[in-house]
């Protein structure tokens, strides 16, 4: 391959933003986009009343809700860089959706509330980075209000999330004290609400204001001067392969929605984010500049244009470049594909994209070809990457169409929404009866809404509780063992399952027919 589609390849940053909700990832995604030139004006999630909404919120119901259900994918140029965000959903209730969207990226943006600090949330999606070992940024946001101290926040992330921290700059004073932030790698302090010419005081070789300023005779300059001077001298070292390895997190502090300290992190952190790794495969690790292109499909989306009812899957690049007509295979089926329509996105506003290489995400326009995790590659090796995580669901419900009439919209709603993997379709196994199944409570919500706004049609859903869900071999179907306790139901590949009230009823059946294989494929 040319040095050209390396420097390419090197050029791009894909991450993820996590948090718990109303952390401020939203608005954070609006000012980076802000500064990528990618929009005008950001829109904030509050803005309701304004009908100015949040790039990344396309949905109905996110701008009624003010909330993110999906992952949204925006990509903008900055000083050199293709960056590539994934906006996922914070929402427990969407946490497969983000889980999938973690697999598809090179690091993480971790924001914080300086208020409340480390959420349950937060927990759980940064234990997914762990896992991968990806490098996680920390932008600990609203400044602007009354927050926890500093050091309690750099406690909290190394004893809650145990991953120790370097802070890039340093908070001087918090809420309407707050007068900007002590800048430790770039050495100088940069300052809040004042005018863009004054932002900026160099500091010294010694790390303190050169001649006079206003914001050197207050005692809140004094004291982070105090705290920055603890950090140096009993803080960790700052270090390149730990931030990359993902033991060490760097940390920002600033205010989203003010839009102070956003650019400094931003221009750090191209700085210190990783290009496109490798991938695991079957074959073993995939480099992104490899020349044979590849990439998986992490996530599938209907009626992003709903007048034009189409359904993208979103792949994730891994190696080689993509070219607007060219000819790869699906490895789960070896079928040839076309690649002819793709597109590439900032949240539902969509250009056509003729080249694109590692790294980056692209859109195909699907006829219900791919399901997610699917592999695709224009080499002769069948690559297959690693299987992407499936949650188990937990809430069930029966649902029937209000209007036997629409049954045609019904079922096709249904089957489109399925794929997206945000629910889990079952069907009774005489009567073909819809169950569906979610991971909380809001996946529910936003499927009755979809289906009413999207499709036309109307349901009804009758709660059936939560439920344990365990796959047997078709060979080992029994109807007579289908009860109200373990009910035999078929997923959406036909393939068997009990369906168990809790799991003392799990157990009785275990104990009551030990012949019968139970498995969960999803753990």
């Amino acid at each position: 391959m040319t040095s050209t589609f390396k420097d390419e390849v090197l050029s791009r940053r894909t991450f993820a933003i996590i948090s718990h909700p109303d952390a401020g990832k939203t608005t954070l995604t609006e000012q980076l986009l802000l500064f990528g030139g990618a929009i005008r004006a950001a829109g904030t999630v509050k803005g309701k009343k304004t009908g100015k909404f949040a790039t990344s919120d396309w949905m109905e119901i996110e701008k009624q809700r003010g909330i993110s259900v999906t992952s949204s994918v925006m990509q903008f140029e900055y000083e050199g860089f293709r960056v590539n965000i994934l906006d996922t959903p914070g929402h427990q209730d969407f946490s497969e959706d983000t889980y999938r969207t973690l697999m598809a990226v090179d690091s993480a943006v971790m924001i914080i509330d300086s208020a409340k600090g480390i959420e349950d949330q937060t927990i759980k999606l940064f234990k997914v980075c762990r896992m991968r070992g990806i490098p996680i940024f920390t932008f600990i946001n609203k400044l602007d209000r009354q927050g926890k101290a500093p050091l309690e926040l750099l406690a909290e992330l190394e004893e809650v999330l145990g991953i120790e921290s370097y802070p890039m700059n340093w908070p001087v004073g918090m809420g309407k004290e707050f007068l900007g932030i002590y800048d430790r790698y770039h050495n100088r302090i940069e300052q809040f609400r004042v005018d863009e010419k004054d932002r900026f005081i160099e500091l010294d070789e010694n790390g303190e204001i050169k001649g006079e300023s206003p914001i050197k005779q207050s005692s809140l300059y004094e004291q982070a001067l105090e705290e920055v001077m603890l950090l140096d001298e009993a803080g960790n070292e700052f270090s390149k392969d730990r931030i990359a390895n993902g033991t060490l997190t760097p940390v920002f502090f600033g205010s989203a929605l003010t839009n102070f300290g956003v650019q400094t992190f931003l221009e750090t952190y191209l700085k210190f984010a990783p290009s496109p790794q490798p991938r695991n495969s079957n074959v073993g690790m995939i480099d992104p500049v490899r020349e044979d292109f590849s990439g998986f499909v992490f996530k599938i989306q209907a009626n992003m244009n709903p007048a034009h009812r189409d359904r993208i899957a979103f792949v994730r690049i891994c190696s080689g470049k993509f070219e607007r007509g060219m000819n790869v295979s699906l490895s789960r089926t070896g079928k040839p594909m076309k690649l002819s329509q793709s597109t590439s996105f900032l949240a539902d506003d969509r250009s056509t994209v003729d080249m694109a290489v590692s790294g980056d995400i692209i859109g195909l326009y699907d006829t219900g070809t791919y399901q997610i995790g699917d592999t695709i590659t224009s080499g002769k090796e069948a690559i297959q990457f690693e299987k992407l995580p499936q949650f188990a669901p937990e809430l069930f419900v029966k649902v029937t169409a209000k209007n036997v009439m629409k049954q045609k919209s019904f079922h096709k709603g249904i089957v489109q929404l399925v794929q997206e993997g945000a629910i889990q379709l079952y069907k009774t196994y005489r009567t073909d009866d819809y169950i569906l199944g979610a991971v909380g409570q809001l996946q529910f919500e936003v499927f009755e809404h979809r289906m009413k706004n999207e499709y036309n049609s109307d349901v009804i859903m009758e709660p059936i509780g939560s439920k344990i869900p365990r796959w047997i071999e078709e060979t080992q179907v029994n109807e007579s063992l289908s009860s109200s306790r373990s009910l035999l139901v078929k997923d959406r590949f036909d393939k068997p399952l009990f369906l168990f009230e809790n799991d003392f009823a799990l157990r009785w059946f275990q104990d009551k027919n030990p012949g019968i294989k139970l498995s969960n494929p999803m753990e």
